[in-house]
């Protein structure tokens, strides 16, 4: 009875076999129709040809999907802000600001800070900056209240240190 189930099964595995490996259907068969040969020259054709059909007789036609070829990752949108920003100081997010300089001024402290486009500006206590003002300024650099932009943060503001080069590379 073993052999005959098995013997059953491995000729329908090679039927299986010849019927994947017969040679595709002729184009009679094809679903796309032909237009008739008389046709008319004063009637428009409306529908574009479909594109050639492939070596293996299969072709992809999105109809409006995406390319399952391309990768997903980074191709979302820009996650950068897209407003302007402002200029001077009011446009330095405290991520980007580097301290060059503390100078004493008039019996106050201020400092020399840099941002991302290398420009150098004077900055006193209580200045605003993109998403944070400045607390303090010391000998040592200047402390910023940075405003949390989380709202999954039970955090709103956060204290950051920002040191003079000089002082960060140097150890204590």
């Amino acid at each position: 009875m073993r052999s005959i189930g098995a013997g059953l099964v491995a000729s329908l595995s090679l039927a299986a076999a010849l019927h994947a490996q017969a040679p595709a259907a002729p184009a009679a068969t094809s679903p796309v129709a032909t237009p008739p040969a008389a046709a008319s020259p004063a009637t428009p054709r409306t529908a574009e040809a479909p594109p050639p059909a492939s070596q293996d007789g299969y072709t992809y036609q999105p109809d409006g999907r995406r390319d399952p070829f391309l990768n997903l990752i980074g191709t979302g949108p820009d996650t950068k802000p897209t407003g302007k920003k402002s200029d001077g100081v009011a446009g330095i997010a405290v991520s980007e600001l580097s301290v060059r300089g503390v100078l004493q001024s008039r019996g106050a402290l201020v400092a020399m800070v840099a941002g991302a486009d290398n420009k150098t500006y004077i900055v006193h206590q209580g200045d605003k900056l993109a998403d944070g003002t400045i607390k303090s300024i010391t000998p040592r650099g200047l402390v910023v209240i940075q405003e949390v932009n989380d709202p999954l943060s039970l955090v709103k503001q956060r204290e950051v240190s920002k040191l003079l080069r000089a002082v960060e590379g140097a150890k204590e």
